[in-house]
């Protein structure tokens, strides 16, 4: 495995992360009686784009 794919897939351990991260959010904002999402839902899934973008070229990447 190239150290593309490998640094990829430690970038896939981050996106599920961040996912676990917006889930506990939420869940915390539905707890606290909340009705609209919360205003770090949008910046999380900012960053988990970012990171998904980010493994997506580095599996382009062809190693030398």
């Amino acid at each position: 495995m190239s150290r593309f794919e490998e640094l990829a897939e430690r970038l896939d351990d981050i996106v599920a992360e961040i996912d676990e991260l917006a889930f506990d959010r939420l869940s915390e904002a539905v707890h606290e009686g909340a009705t609209t999402r919360p205003d770090a839902d949008k910046q999380l899934v900012q960053a988990r784009r970012a990171v998904e973008k980010a493994a997506h070229v580095l599996r382009r990447i062809t190693p030398p």
